[in-house]
């Protein structure tokens, strides 16, 4: 799943951001248009792991999008209700 732009370093093309995908199992990684993510891993994951989630968004950016969504909802104040 190693791709052009991946190798070249740009993480965004004309077309918008880029996602980083992995593949444990396969021991692959690629970028992909932000668009086109869910259909993607979809078709990487029924065509080579009968249907199983193996491939996924790379995690560190899932954790941070997380954490990025709880601190614009509030989730992460310290402000306690009583």
């Amino acid at each position: 799943m190693t791709t052009a732009n991946e190798r070249d370093g740009d993480s965004e093309t004309d077309d918008g951001p880029r996602v980083p995908i992995v593949c444990p199992d396969c021991e692959t990684t690629s970028r992909v248009p932000l668009e086109s993510v869910a259909e993607t891993l979809e078709r990487h994951n029924e065509v080579r792991h009968d249907g199983d989630d193996v491939a996924s968004v790379d995690p560190d950016i899932v954790d941070r999008i997380a954490d990025l969504a709880a601190d614009d909802l509030g989730f992460l104040e310290d402000d306690v209700i009583e």
